[in-house]
């Protein structure tokens, strides 16, 4: 078979007469502290053909794409990175042995006689992986969203017949949404309009030539007792096409086998997974269990040094055992973070610099206090740029940030500018306004006009 198979929550497996490559193999049941599941299983088939895969591609950190109980089971396997700043991941690889090495930005690799792929890695160490598969392109989008490449992707698109889109998508509950204001009132995260998943798919295919849609990177239950509440966030598989209207473009459903001679489609309709619910205490976490010394000083270094947070927070506070502790950062400032966890998950998070981890498993409740956002105040300087891109001070920031310019100075360029009027845009307009809606629509018009 000429062709490749979509599986899991995020797992793509291309053939080339035998399995050549896997990218991203969540096998275990088992991510963000135990909070996270699969929704559903993965058949022996296709379980076989990871296993047997040649190449083994990772896309950023996330336990639910790069899964730490899973990598045993690759041991041996080439294993292919981005070109991420900071070389993290890479590092982790090659002190625990594997043959691990990094895809060089921007430049298509052969792995077989009719298998090449094209990787790019991004400044908010998320990756995109593209796929020639014979005459046929598959573009794995997997969680990233659009950082200054949706030029490049829409040109390579179009020297292809028949282009793939595989991209994360849902209502969105992928992300810190366990989160309260000042008043202990639960801020409504946006999956809770369940705006329709067709549409946003069908904007994006529209924006990057995409002629077939894939919903992929998406695919995960709720597990432990304290994050059950965000189950009612998550999407069904029946939602995906809700919305969808694209001439000359098709939505396949989210477990496929493709053959890329033929473009034959055929589904692979994998049973769900046993979700019984899992208590915190079987993931090690006591609720009742308190700070030690040693953590709190080990708390305050590990957030102090994170020299961006100092720009925009006055301090952050941990609740943990009934008990508060709070980190002093800029007294010149306003705003703070309260976060209510268990003390096992957060040192290990601290601990590990796994951060971004304990905030998407959602049973740390998280209140904002003088602020309105996670973003830009908090989770891209520890998570993005500290933990992963092991950058902390302004400066340092300022050479990361260069590094990656350099990679595609004019449509990182346009993407910043872009960036930053929508972001002035925002803060001027309420999205309740017909202004808004009508801004919206026309920026999606123009970007379908962009070259």
């Amino acid at each position: 078979m000429l062709g490749f198979e979509t599986i899991g929550n995020a797992t793509l497996i291309c053939h080339d007469d035998r399995p050549v490559l896997v990218t991203d193999p969540w096998i275990t049941d088992s991510a963000y502290f135990g909070s996270w599941g699969m929704s559903h299983d993965i058949p022996p088939a296709q379980r076989e053909h990871i296993h047997a895969a040649d190449y083994v591609w990772f896309s950023h950190g996330h336990p639910d794409h790069l899964n730490g109980e899973s990598l045993p089971a690759f041991s041996g396997r080439k294993i292919l990175l981005p070109d991420h700043r900071g070389g993290r991941i890479l590092k982790g690889f090659r002190d625990q042995g594997f043959n691990a090495s990094v895809l060089k930005d921007r430049t298509w690799t052969r792995l077989s006689p009719n298998i090449e792929v094209f990787c790019l890695a991004d400044y908010y160490q998320d990756a995109i992986l593209l796929i020639r598969i014979g005459k046929r392109l598959v573009m794995n989008l997997n969680d990233a969203a659009e950082r200054g490449w949706n030029r490049t992707l829409r040109a390579i698109a179009r020297r292809h017949p028949d282009s793939y889109l595989l991209k994360i998508s849902g209502y969105g509950d992928a992300d810190m949404i366990n989160l309260f204001d000042e008043n202990d009132a639960r801020i409504e995260p946006w999956a809770s309009r369940r705006f329709p998943v067709g549409t946003t798919l069908a904007r994006s295919a529209a924006a990057l030539g995409a002629n077939h849609v894939i919903p992929f990177s998406s695919f995960h239950r709720y597990r432990r007792t304290d994050s059950l509440w965000a189950e009612q966030y998550t999407t069904p598989l029946t939602a995906y096409p809700e919305g969808f209207d694209l001439p000359g473009t098709e939505i396949l459903p989210a477990f496929v086998r493709v053959d890329c001679m033929s473009g034959e489609v055929r589904p692979i309709e994998p049973p769900l997974v046993d979700a019984t619910p899992r208590s915190p205490e079987s993931c090690g976490d006591h609720w009742n269990d308190r700070l030690t010394n040693e953590d709190r000083n080990v708390l305050r270094a590990y957030f102090v040094r994170k020299r961006l947070l100092h720009r925009w927070l006055r301090f952050l506070q941990f609740r943990v055992g009934g008990e508060d502790f709070t980190v002093d950062l800029n007294r010149f400032r306003k705003g703070g973070i309260t976060f209510e966890v268990p003390r096992h998950s957060l040192m290990t998070a601290v601990n590990e610099e796994v951060f971004d981890d304990l905030l998407i498993g959602n049973f740390m409740k998280t209140t904002l206090r003088g602020i309105d956002s996670l973003y830009p105040y908090f989770t891209p300087p520890v998570a993005k740029y500290g933990d992963n891109g092991r950058v902390q001070s302004q400066a340092e920031v300022l050479r990361y940030f260069a590094h990656y310019l350099l990679r595609n100075p004019l449509d990182l360029a346009l993407h910043e500018i872009e960036t930053q009027a929508s972001f002035q845009f925002h803060l001027r307009i309420p999205k309740d306004a017909r202004l808004f809606s009508a801004a919206k629509r026309a920026y999606y018009f123009l970007k379908l006009l962009s070259p």
